[in-house]
């Protein structure tokens, strides 16, 4: 199961015509709860949500506290496909791989994305897949790569190409399996071997550390490890007198479950909006993540 450290094995894994060998494989995931997160109900009477329920996608959902306005960013870019994620309808559950129900009273809003049946779609996995859904919309195929932990870059450029990725131990290599294809099925198929054998620590190598100052819609607070935990900014605002950011954070967990638009916490009165000043360390309900743990797509 992935989040496990898996010893020497030998099986054979198929995925679409895809066949991979695999011996050794080192996995991370996302961690358990931190016992330390205030876990208490966020709303009581007379706060006032930041929510529009008939909201549609995210810069629609979630209203601005008084005095800020959203950053603006530019229409094809990263960051407005993060704004205008499509959600499903106000206090939707969000669901795990296996049908069962997250009650977990943790999240906003539901990111409307199927996440497959098998539990990969985990923490990194919802970051590393809005990343390549974005750019798969795009047509920016050759921008679409990923490494595993063991350190090989996996190129959906090569992919659809018709090839396969082969891993013998730490040893993996490409190997032409069908006709090259470009349709949806042969992304997914790819984002799942790409969840299988990537986690928090390969994306946390990955990525470039930036400061919480210059923090923008699509950076990544994470811990890299087993185990570690990732989550997404995919909305900011600022306040017109003070300059001052906040944003809006998503997730996925473990077991494998649909990404979720998350509450603070620790403001209920500013919730789901995070401030920018938030300290040394940012408490979200399931992890915690140091200052210094932002980082951002090269």
């Amino acid at each position: 199961m992935k989040g496990k450290i898996i010893p020497f094995f030998s099986s054979i894994l198929s995925l679409n015509n895809c066949v991979l060998f695999v011996l050794v494989i080192t996995l991370d995931s996302c961690g358990q709860v931190n016992e330390k997160v205030n876990t208490s109900v966020q709303l009581e009477t007379g706060i006032q949500r930041l929510i529009n329920p008939e909201g549609k996608v995210i810069e629609e959902r979630f209203l601005l506290p008084d005095g800020y306005k959203r950053i603006t960013v530019d229409e094809k870019s990263f960051e407005m496909y993060l704004r205008k994620l499509l959600l499903k309808p106000d206090k939707s559950k969000v669901f795990f791989y296996n049908g069962k129900v997250k009650e977990k009273d943790v999240y906003d809003a539901v990111v409307d994305l199927q996440i497959g049946n098998k539990d990969l779609h985990q923490c990194a996995d919802a970051v590393l897949r809005l990343r390549a859904e974005y750019l798969f919309k795009q047509g920016l195929y050759d921008k679409i790569h990923f490494n595993f932990t063991n350190g090989f870059r996996a190129d959906y450029s090569e992919w659809i190409k018709g090839k396969q990725i082969i891993v013998n131990g730490n040893n993996v290599t490409w190997k032409q399996r069908t006709d090259p294809s470009n349709t949806y099925e042969d992304f997914w198929n790819y984002l799942e071997v790409i969840f299988t054998y990537a986690g928090t620590l390969s994306l946390n190598k990955e990525l470039k550390s930036v400061s919480i100052d210059d923090i923008k819609i699509g950076d990544i607070f994470i811990k890299g490890g087993s185990p570690g935990h990732a989550v997404i900014v995919v909305d900011m605002a600022i306040n017109e007198e003070t300059n001052k950011k906040i944003f809006l954070l998503a997730q996925s967990y473990m077991p494998a479950q649909e990404i979720q638009v998350l509450k603070n916490q620790n403001d209920e009165t500013l919730s789901p909006w995070y401030s920018e000043d938030f300290g040394e360390i940012l408490v979200t309900p399931e992890w915690t993540f140091k200052k210094e743990e932002l980082k951002r797509f090269e």
